[in-house]
């Protein structure tokens, strides 16, 4: 079992539930619909992966990610995340109405930097970037968000139970974009303005 670190400590996530659109101009980047209710999906434990990949089975895109560590029913640590798609392969799945596994929970679909813990004033001033060779390409934070952290919580608790070590991936801001091998992709997580984590991955 693939695990993640926060404050020294190892984590082994039991799932890793993600929120797809839910920044306004991510969504009309893709061309897709506002959706009318929170969209989550899963990946799994194997998707955990500490290599970013550019290529698995076609050509890979990034999405740039908040994520948040799961500690006693409440969000207690923060990290800068990458959730790799196949796009491609996402876009026929989508056009017959049919789920997006394939595309999002296949191995290695998931990278983390460490986790910071967090107190709740903290929370509410989060934002973070992604920047590819030094160029930023995304940036994103909470008051973008169409859905809080405090309101994914709550929807996700409705229906299934989280275990401490689950991650929560919040979605991502416009600017993705397909990975090419070589390139250099750094991420970064803010609280107030200060500089919380950095963490950097080298394509292959």
């Amino acid at each position: 079992m693939n695990s993640v670190t926060c404050s020294g400590q190892d984590f082994t996530p039991s799932k890793i539930i993600c929120v797809g659109r839910n920044y306004v101009d991510h969504i009309h980047e893709l061309d897709n619909e506002i959706p009318d209710d929170m969209v989550l999906f899963l990946k799994p434990n194997s998707a955990i992966s500490c290599q970013l990949s550019a290529f698995a089975g076609e050509p890979l895109h990034y999405e740039g990610e908040l994520c948040f560590l799961v500690k006693d029913n409440r969000f207690a640590a923060v990290a800068f995340g990458l959730d790799l798609t196949k796009r491609d392969l996402q876009s026929r799945l989508k056009a017959k109405g049919l789920p997006w596994e394939r595309a999002k929970a296949f191995d290695g679909s998931a990278l983390f930097s460490d986790f910071v813990e967090l107190t709740d004033d903290t929370q509410q001033n989060l934002s973070f970037e992604l920047t590819i060779n030094n160029s930023q390409v995304q940036a994103g934070n909470i008051e973008l968000m169409i859905y809080k952290p405090r309101e994914i919580l709550t929807e996700i608790l409705s229906f299934t139970s989280l275990n401490d070590g689950d991650i929560v991936m919040t979605g991502t801001p416009k600017g993705v974009g397909k990975i090419r091998s070589g390139d250099t992709f750094t991420g970064k997580v803010y609280a107030n303005n200060e500089l919380l984590i950095s963490k950097s991955w080298q394509a292959i």
